[in-house]
């Protein structure tokens, strides 16, 4: 009598899974987003995001050189001014607090990889990510903000700009201004398929960003609409985009792997704020396992199709997976 085929015999050991593992995390894997404020004298911990803090960009070369020691190959920066208006202005001021930033982990630890968020959000009075005229958010004026703001970060120091706002057109306007400006060698990385999600709520109070009026929902994907998410990356990657990416990760994992089948592009993956959150909160009353859930998220957006997953559980999760 034939036996029946048992898969149990491949599960029956930690050395033995770990042997015929389908997905494997490293730190290598990792990219861990910095928010760098302006006004500070020392790091200031964020309620919302627990064990992360809004840095002073004198100091943030300290967590830098953590996450390099860590094998954490990058980071992203996010930047909170000190004034903010209707214009983002701040956004690309050679001193502003993302500039300021990207100089420091250059010289603290200058094997990293250094993205800079290049979005008006965090820069304009309103919350929004463009400037606005009657209530609109116009898109080619605010292509043109975002292709002087990544020139100033690429001038910096930043290694690639990572267009976050989803307007037409701005990574060809991006790529555009780089080459001008003899900066060839900064590349892009696109929020190509950025979903209108509720899981941004931490990261809007970190960053006061919230839009005071309105929503995104006129610029960033409507979430039934992953058809748009694909088109959005055919049309980035044809502007010029050197890395595409999926946000949030955890509820389209089903684009991550549709737009890995579709796509010979590196791909990127944002394991938000809220689903950090999520785990982080439901640990702290005991309900789940921190360490269990996050490297289960990490694993399966990876197993989607995620060249590497810029993640608030970086550090912790680098450390976990090198034990």
């Amino acid at each position: 009598m034939t036996e029946t085929r048992r898969l149990r015999r491949l599960r029956s050991s930690p050395a033995l899974r770990r042997l015929v593992s389908e997905t494997r995390l490293s730190p290598d894997r990792f990219v861990l987003p910095l928010f760098v404020a302006d006004g500070l004298a020392e790091e200031e911990p964020l309620a919302s995001l627990p064990g992360h803090y809004r840095w002073p960009a004198e100091r943030v070369g300290v967590v830098a050189k953590e996450a390099e020691a860590l094998g954490i190959p990058g980071v992203l920066i996010f930047g909170i001014p000190a004034v903010k208006d209707e214009r983002g202005s701040a956004a690309h001021a050679a001193d502003g607090p993302t500039q300021r930033a990207i100089r420091e982990i250059k010289s603290a630890a200058p094997g990293l990889v250094v993205f800079a968020d290049t979005c008006l959000c965090e820069y304009t009075s309103h919350g929004h990510c463009g400037i606005v005229e009657d209530g609109e958010v116009l898109n080619d004026a605010t292509v043109e903000v975002l292709a002087a703001t990544a020139v100033s970060q690429a001038e910096a120091g930043a290694d690639f700009v990572a267009p976050s706002d989803m307007m037409d057109g701005r990574v060809g306007a991006i790529r555009r201004a780089l080459d001008s400006a003899g900066l060839s060698g900064t590349g892009v990385m696109a929020y190509s398929a950025k979903f209108a999600s509720a899981m941004y709520g931490p990261f809007r109070e970190v960053a006061e960003c919230a839009p005071s009026f309105g929503d995104r929902r006129s610029y960033q994907i409507d979430p039934p609409d992953g058809r748009q998410g694909l088109a959005s990356i055919e049309r980035d990657l044809a502007e010029g985009a050197d890395i595409v990416m999926v946000k949030p990760a955890l509820a389209y994992l089903d684009l991550l792997h549709a737009a890995r089948q579709r796509f010979d592009a590196p791909l990127a993956a944002y394991n938000v704020s809220g689903e950090y959150a999520m785990v982080k909160a439901a640990a702290e009353r005991g309900w789940m396992d921190e360490q269990r859930a996050a490297l289960e998220i990490l694993t399966a957006i990876v197993r989607a199709g995620a060249d590497f997953v810029m993640t608030y559980h970086a550090l912790e999760a680098a450390a976990w997976v090198a034990l």
